[in-house]
């Protein structure tokens, strides 16, 4: 999924790079990196975000065992959305970022910034592109 809203993007970077790298987590998966898949979304240590085919709008159903392997990206208290990037609530209370209303999560196999080993997983997973 694509950042429509470009200048949304670019105040927050301006608010992280204000507020300094420890707090990033504050303010959520905003860091476009690149890779070798090309740009693509990552949370504040540079892991590449994913979104899941069988999610609902507004709502995650990677719960148990999926989350095991595809670990939600928590908001953490007082972050704010801030263009596409939303914040929904899940099942077992903790909120959790989303792209448009889509729930962002990591992958266990990426080890390092930049990896992308799920995208195209099962089909049902994919990376979020600039």
């Amino acid at each position: 999924m694509t950042y429509r809203n470009a200048l949304a993007l670019a105040a927050m970077a301006t608010v992280v790079l204000a507020v300094g790298a420890a707090r990033a987590e504050d303010y959520g998966p905003l860091q476009v990196i690149d890779a070798a898949s090309g740009k693509i979304l990552a949370d504040p240590k540079g892991m590449a975000l994913y979104t899941y085919d069988k999610d609902a709008p507004g709502k995650s159903n990677c719960i148990g065992e999926c989350a095991e392997y595809w670990p939600p990206a928590l908001a953490a208290a007082g972050a704010k959305p801030a263009g596409d990037l939303t914040i929904i609530k899940r099942s077992d209370g903790t909120m959790q970022w989303a792209d448009d209303g889509k729930p962002l999560y990591t992958y266990v196999d990426d080890k390092k910034p930049g990896d992308v080993k799920g995208d195209g997983k099962n089909n049902v997973w994919h990376v979020v592109k600039e």
